[in-house]
């Protein structure tokens, strides 16, 4: 039996701290591992601890070169996308990801997506040596998500609705 609280640390390329922070396990489908964060949750961020001012709910999946956090208001962002290495868990308590920098999100108010830190994912690509196959596999995530995020597709249009109910 999965654990019902899961430990998520995010690092960047180099190993350096990213966040790092608890969430209640929610459900696991065939996406992935939904996870809820609600307010008033203490994290890291950067090295410094923080405490989460608006709940949100991350999905995890099973295989692929990103997480989503799904938000609600009032935060603009309603979908945030990081690219990262593909989930690695340590027992059923604890997954790592890198960060990969690029993000790609659905701002609330106007529908729009955004690629964005296309300039620090350059910039750590030359100060970390990301492989070729790393840069593929990040580029190809995010032009995927890029078009999943605007047209429609599940996750990301309303299927994530009903377990941010549960955290809100």
């Amino acid at each position: 039996m999965p654990s019902d609280m899961v430990r998520v640390i995010y690092r960047k390329y180099d190993g350096s701290a990213h966040r790092d922070y608890p969430a209640r396990r929610l459900t696991e489908d065939d996406l992935g591992i939904w996870l809820g964060v609600p307010e008033g949750t203490e994290s890291v961020y950067h090295g410094r601890p923080s405490v989460e001012k608006i709940p949100f709910v991350l999905l995890v999946p099973h295989r692929a070169w990103w997480t989503a956090m799904f938000n609600p208001p009032p935060r603009t962002s309603e979908v945030y996308c990081d690219i990262t290495t593909p989930a690695r868990w340590e027992s059923d308590d604890t997954v790592h990801l890198i960060d990969l920098d690029l993000d790609v999100v659905r701002r609330r108010a106007t529908g729009l997506v955004e690629l964005l830190d296309e300039d620090e994912f350059a910039e750590h690509r030359a100060r970390f040596g990301y492989p070729d196959d790393v840069v593929a596999e990040a580029e190809a995530a995010a032009q995927r998500l890029f078009g999943a995020l605007g047209d429609g597709t599940e996750p990301f249009a309303t299927a994530y609705r009903k377990w941010l109910a549960l955290v809100v």
